[in-house]
């Protein structure tokens, strides 16, 4: 489907749609509020016309309340806010519901970065028995985090949908009903949800979609490439998971979550077998077969209810088992239905995702100066004496000796080998490290499983640095080098089947080196890990800590990885997904499938197809190094202006994201009253600029370093590179997509703050500036010109937040001029980040 059809498509299914529908929100049981509907067209008005005209938020809502309302008292006019919010959070969920409705209609199953696209460009470049090599060695890993980027409760999480479902069948009825539902239903959970009720949301999208999603997805690629020379391997497509196993900087997760959330992850699994046996019961009711899928169901039933021991493998031999009989006895009838279910036992086991167990490498060097004080009365030694001493002499230690966090990281190692032994050795098999930048972060945690017990060859755990500051990126390269040669970790390589995942943080590092800088240095450090890992013999996965927008690695992520060329190890594609990416990019089956499609062929297009646009040659990477090296000092200098904290503490939401219950995890590390850079969370950091509708972290120093250049009279090679280097163009069209998402007349007011003011205009100014340069780089004429669909789903969004961010700004505004009643506009700020998080779907 061409992009102006689909554009045509768009409009006659979603927006005319969203019209319609849009109308029976005018019945919708607000109490004594029944005139919503009519007054919210006037203060969207009254938003866009009066940001243009240089009016601020405070005089634009005093006008509307006085032009459109008989309000008088403030106690009125805050009521009259707070239903309007409550408005808008319903529309989002209506618009969400049909654009994610109108999915498949706009979306061919042959689009690029379609398994039936890859098989066909395959037979068309004669190439299908390379795609069968690489498909016999590569994966793809979804990793579901509990980052708290997700606003809808689980309650109206069903609700959505239920009401995407009946759009499909346009029965206005039944939508009418469920908008009823909405209108009654609360957004706001009372209290933060714990580190279990984090687990139990995601686990929902396990049972509900990722089930049939990957199972039937793993069929489709068997049936395409499949031959009697070739087979599928069932870890081609696999799951991780975080909650209650990620515990840095959440005190809240404990040994206690772990395990209880593995058993919950053990226990989905076999009621989602149970409920497919159940499917495949009703058509194998031959003699036989009939009693062995009996037998298996009563198995499966103890397993979940009496917490009785079952295998994948015991699972396994009962199909095997069954389809013997069917094959010799029944003609094999419905075999398929057999070979199906087999299929997801082995993609499945009985562990449906890979708990991952996530610490700060800061709290283990906690952990192991206390160990080591412990057992040998001496403090004063070196980090490396340390967990050389440690690991060596094998002297371990009772975690009930300790307390609080010492106490329970030890209880957290010891009870890994429990869990294996229940969900199997792929229901936990690694330990990830925040903050990494030595060989001493890596070694400790192996000195956690000696001092626990542990014998060497019991360690089935891969140990993952997470490299995350400029600095950790910068210390990649020696700090892997040292532990390929380190005598103790190599034995454990081997054992490991040389096998290393190394994770690289994308948040954290866009937050700390600014946009270009980030993905430069990410994209350079793979690099040298690659060459390092093979000079050592070592096969090295990269592990991508991805948030939903540009900012936090997000973006147009198959090109992303479609642009990554041959000097970068690309044995496995793996990225975490949070929030509201979940429910928007993989929340329903057709749009996860299409989206895990996108990643595999992303994988298998960039060894198969090679392409010299994938490879930088030397000018371009010159040229780089130069461009990442300019943004990097613009960036720097926003970073240590005296204003930069102050005015995210005072002008944007950031106070605000850790009274929003949307997560177990505190917002920032530490636990000083001082806000401090370093402390800040990736995802307040970057969400507040969104809230401002100035996405700051997206493109700023990107469009400074390009106008360095072309006022050298350079600016031909950086149309070169962009033409050149996928990876180069694709980074331009992230944050072109970035800056479409912005809106500075918003804050147009805070230019003529007397203390805020400079600040605002060196945002506003690099803005400008990035705009133009990059719409001339590329013959733009507009932003996100090339995405058709993105832009006009944008725009629609950003329409029906606008009263929102009015009033969003019209409450801070109070709140920094001490007027009126404090409290309320706090809680109207909190809430006012709600919606309009929802409505950007990857805006943190």
């Amino acid at each position: 489907m061409r992009h102006d059809q689909r554009a045509e498509k768009f409009r006659q299914i979603v927006e005319n749609k969203f019209q319609i529908y849009n109308s029976l929100f005018m019945s919708l049981p607000y109490d004594k509020m029944t005139n919503i509907g009519m007054l919210l067209p006037f203060l969207c008005e009254e938003s866009k016309a009066g940001y243009e005209a240089g009016k601020t938020p405070e005089e634009i809502v005093e006008e509307f309340f006085s032009s459109h309302t008989n309000l008088q008292t403030e106690e009125q006019k805050l009521e009259l806010l707070f239903k309007v919010i409550q408005y808008i959070e319903r529309q989002v969920v209506l618009f969400d519901s049909i654009e994610d409705a109108a999915f498949p209609s706009l979306h061919s199953e042959s689009d690029k970065g379609t398994v039936t696209n890859l098989y066909e460009r395959s037979l068309q470049d004669h190439k299908l028995e390379k795609v069968r090599e690489k498909l016999r060695d590569f994966a793809v890993k979804i990793v579901f985090t509990a980052h708290p980027t997700q606003f809808y409760p689980n309650s109206v999480q069903r609700i959505l949908h239920d009401l995407r479902n009946t759009i499909n069948k346009d029965s206005v009825t039944d939508i009418d009903m469920l908008l009823q539902q909405l209108g009654k239903t609360p957004f706001v959970n009372k209290e933060k949800p714990t580190p279990i009720d984090e687990a139990m949301s995601i686990i929902y999208y396990l049972r509900y979609v990722y089930y049939d999603t990957i199972g039937d997805l793993f069929t489709k690629i068997k049936s395409t490439f499949a031959n009697d020379h070739f087979h599928l391997h069932e870890d081609l497509i696999q799951l991780g998971f975080w909650p209650g196993g990620d515990r840095d900087g959440n005190p809240f997760v404990t040994a206690e979550v772990t395990k209880r959330v593995a058993e919950e992850l053990r226990s989905a699994i076999l009621k989602a077998y149970y409920n497919n046996l159940k499917s495949v019961r009703r058509r194998l009711s031959f003699r036989g077969v009939s009693e062995v899928l009996g037998q298996l169901s009563t198995e499966l039933y103890t397993a979940i209810f009496r917490n009785e021991k079952i295998d994948a493998e015991d699972i396994i031999k009962r199909l095997d088992e069954a389809e013997e009989i069917l094959v010799t006895q029944h003609n094999s009838l419905f075999a398929e239905l057999l070979q199906n279910f087999r299929d997801r036992v082995k993609i499945f086991g009985t562990h449906f995702a890979t708990l991952d167990v996530r610490q700060d490498s800061r709290i283990h060097q906690k952990v192991i100066d206390e160990v080591y004080a412990k057992i040998s009365g001496n403090k004063e030694v070196s980090n490396e004496a340390k967990f050389n001493r440690l690991i060596q002499h094998s002297e371990t230690v009772n975690p009930e000796d300790f307390e609080d966090i010492v106490k329970d990281t030890l209880l957290t190692v010891r009870q890994i080998s429990e869990i294996q032994q229940m969900n199997g050795i792929r229901g936990m098999n690694r330990y990830i490290i925040s903050n990494s930048d030595a060989v001493k972060d890596v070694m400790n945690v192996y000195a956690f499983f000696k001092v626990c017990g542990y014998q060497d060859d019991e360690i089935n755990m891969d140990i993952v640095p997470l490299f995350e500051t400029m600095e950790g990126l910068a210390n990649a390269e020696q700090v892997m080098s040292e532990l390929y040669q380190n005598p103790v970790y190599k034995k454990h390589l081997e054992r490991r089947g040389h096998h290393q995942t190394i994770m690289l943080g994308f948040s954290d590092g866009t937050k700390d080196g600014g946009y270009l800088k980030a993905n430069w240095e990410i994209y350079k450090a793979k690099e040298v890990l690659t060459t390092l890992s093979e000079q050592n013999g070592i096969k090295v996965v990269f592990f991508d800590g991805r948030g939903g927008p540009p900012a936090r690695g997000g973006g147009k992520t198959h090109d992303f990885y479609a642009s990554q060329g041959k000097t970068i190890a690309n044995n496995k594609i793996e990225l975490t997904i949070q929030g509201q990416t979940i429910t928007s990019i993989f929340g329903n089956k057709e749009q996860a499938q299409y989206n895990f499609e996108q990643l595999l062929t992303a994988g298998v297009e960039n060894d198969v197809f090679k392409n010299a646009k994938k490879d930088l040659t030397e000018e371009e990477r010159a040229l780089m190094i130069e461009l990442s090296e300019i943004s990097y000092q613009k960036y720097s200098d926003l970073k240590a202006h005296p204003m930069f904290v102050p005015y995210l503490q005072e002008m944007s939401t950031l106070e605000y994201y850790g009274k929003t219950n949307i997560g177990s995890r505190p917002s920032k590390r530490g636990n000083g009253n001082e806000l401090k850079f370093e402390d800040l969370r990736a995802i307040p950091f970057v969400g507040s600029w969104a809230q401002l509708k100035q996405n700051v972290p997206g493109f700023f120093g990107f469009g400074f370093a390009m106008q360095q250049l072309k006022e050298q009279g350079r600016f031909d090679e950086v149309r070169a590179l962009y033409k050149g280097s996928d990876f180069f163009k694709t980074l331009v069209l992230n944050s072109m997509m970035s800056m479409n998402k912005t809106y500075f007349p918003l804050t147009y007011y805070i230019k003529n703050n007397p203390k805020f003011g400079p600040f605002w205009n060196v945002l506003f100014d690099e803005y400008t500036l990035s705009k133009e340069i990059m719409l001339e780089l590329t013959g733009f004429t507009r932003l996100q010109e090339e995405d058709a669909l993105s832009r006009k789903s944008v725009k629609i969004r950003e329409r029906i937040v606008l009263p929102l961010l009015s009033i969003q700004q019209y409450a801070l505004m109070k709140i920094q001029k001490g007027e009126g009643n404090k409290e309320a506009y706090e809680k109207l700020v909190t809430r006012s980040l709600f919606g309009n998080i929802n409505a950007s779907r990857n805006s943190a």
